[in-house]
Protein backbone atom coordinates (compact mmCIF):
# COMPACT_ATOMS: atom_id res chain seq x y z
CA UNK A 1 0.00 0.00 0.00
CA UNK A 2 1.60 3.32 -0.61
CA UNK A 3 1.41 6.55 1.37
CA UNK A 4 0.21 9.60 0.63
CA UNK A 5 2.14 12.58 2.79
CA UNK A 6 -1.84 15.14 2.40
CA UNK A 7 -3.42 12.17 4.39
CA UNK A 8 -1.87 13.34 7.48
CA UNK A 9 -2.87 16.04 9.78
CA UNK A 10 -1.11 19.42 9.16
CA UNK A 11 -1.65 22.10 11.43
CA UNK A 12 -3.85 25.43 10.36
CA UNK A 13 -0.11 27.06 8.87
CA UNK A 14 -0.08 23.81 7.02
CA UNK A 15 2.85 22.58 9.17
CA UNK A 16 2.90 18.95 11.05
CA UNK A 17 5.78 18.36 14.15
CA UNK A 18 8.79 15.94 13.26
CA UNK A 19 10.91 14.24 16.43
CA UNK A 20 14.22 12.96 14.98
CA UNK A 21 15.12 10.28 16.99
CA UNK A 22 18.93 8.28 16.68
CA UNK A 23 17.94 4.66 15.46
CA UNK A 24 20.81 3.42 17.20
CA UNK A 25 20.89 4.89 20.79
CA UNK A 26 16.74 5.89 20.95
CA UNK A 27 17.94 9.44 21.70
CA UNK A 28 15.80 12.16 20.86
CA UNK A 29 17.45 14.63 18.76
CA UNK A 30 15.53 17.48 17.91
CA UNK A 31 12.02 18.80 16.52
CA UNK A 32 11.28 20.61 13.84
CA UNK A 33 8.67 21.20 11.51
CA UNK A 34 7.47 19.54 8.04
CA UNK A 35 5.03 20.68 5.46
CA UNK A 36 3.43 17.90 3.20
CA UNK A 37 6.22 18.68 0.53
CA UNK A 38 8.86 18.51 2.95
CA UNK A 39 7.11 14.77 4.26
CA UNK A 40 7.25 13.88 0.50
CA UNK A 41 10.92 14.90 -0.47
CA UNK A 42 12.14 13.43 2.69
CA UNK A 43 10.36 9.84 1.79
CA UNK A 44 12.05 10.47 -1.43
CA UNK A 45 15.41 11.47 -1.07
CA UNK A 46 15.91 9.52 2.71
CA UNK A 47 17.60 13.35 3.41
CA UNK A 48 15.56 14.19 5.89
CA UNK A 49 14.02 17.53 4.63
CA UNK A 50 12.00 20.52 7.06
CA UNK A 51 10.50 23.32 6.27
CA UNK A 52 11.80 26.58 7.90
CA UNK A 53 9.66 28.42 9.28
CA UNK A 54 12.31 31.67 9.34
CA UNK A 55 13.37 31.58 6.18
CA UNK A 56 10.08 30.10 4.25
CA UNK A 57 12.09 27.44 2.64
CA UNK A 58 12.77 23.65 2.81
CA UNK A 59 15.78 23.43 5.23
CA UNK A 60 17.25 19.36 4.04
CA UNK A 61 19.63 18.51 7.33
CA UNK A 62 23.32 18.97 6.85
CA UNK A 63 22.73 20.66 3.61
CA UNK A 64 25.12 23.37 4.82
CA UNK A 65 26.55 21.87 8.02
CA UNK A 66 27.24 18.49 6.97
CA UNK A 67 25.66 17.26 10.21
CA UNK A 68 23.03 14.86 8.06
CA UNK A 69 19.97 13.10 8.98
CA UNK A 70 19.79 10.34 7.07
CA UNK A 71 15.98 8.47 6.98
CA UNK A 72 15.92 4.95 8.73
CA UNK A 73 11.94 5.13 9.08
CA UNK A 74 9.10 7.52 9.30
CA UNK A 75 6.27 7.06 12.06
CA UNK A 76 2.97 8.77 12.39
CA UNK A 77 1.27 8.82 15.82
CA UNK A 78 -2.67 7.27 16.31
CA UNK A 79 -3.74 11.01 15.42
CA UNK A 80 -1.93 11.58 12.83
CA UNK A 81 -0.74 14.55 13.64
CA UNK A 82 2.60 14.26 14.46
CA UNK A 83 5.80 12.22 13.08
CA UNK A 84 8.90 10.52 14.16
CA UNK A 85 11.82 10.41 12.31
CA UNK A 86 13.99 7.51 13.22
CA UNK A 87 17.80 8.09 11.92
CA UNK A 88 21.29 7.76 11.65
CA UNK A 89 22.62 11.17 12.61
CA UNK A 90 26.25 12.46 11.37
CA UNK A 91 27.93 15.15 13.64
CA UNK A 92 25.66 17.49 15.87
CA UNK A 93 21.68 17.49 15.35
CA UNK A 94 21.43 20.86 17.42
CA UNK A 95 22.81 24.33 15.94
CA UNK A 96 24.88 24.77 19.24
CA UNK A 97 26.97 22.21 18.08
CA UNK A 98 25.72 19.53 20.32
CA UNK A 99 24.47 16.44 19.67
CA UNK A 100 20.89 16.77 20.96
CA UNK A 101 18.89 20.02 21.24
CA UNK A 102 17.26 18.46 24.34
CA UNK A 103 20.16 19.32 26.74
CA UNK A 104 18.88 21.19 29.26
CA UNK A 105 16.84 20.03 31.93
CA UNK A 106 14.96 21.07 34.98
CA UNK A 107 15.52 19.14 38.16
CA UNK A 108 13.87 20.31 41.26
CA UNK A 109 12.98 24.07 40.21
CA UNK A 110 16.80 24.60 38.99
CA UNK A 111 17.85 24.64 35.16
CA UNK A 112 20.81 22.22 34.80
CA UNK A 113 23.37 22.02 31.70
CA UNK A 114 23.39 18.45 30.83
CA UNK A 115 25.51 18.18 27.60
CA UNK A 116 28.25 20.95 27.16
CA UNK A 117 28.62 22.15 23.83
CA UNK A 118 31.31 19.94 22.20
Amino acid sequence: MSFDPATLTYDSKGLIPCVAQEESTGEVLMMAWMNVDAVAKTLETKRVTYWSRSRQAFWIKGETSGHTQELVDLRMDCDRDCLLAVVRQTGAACHTHRRSCFYTSVVDGEVELMTPMA
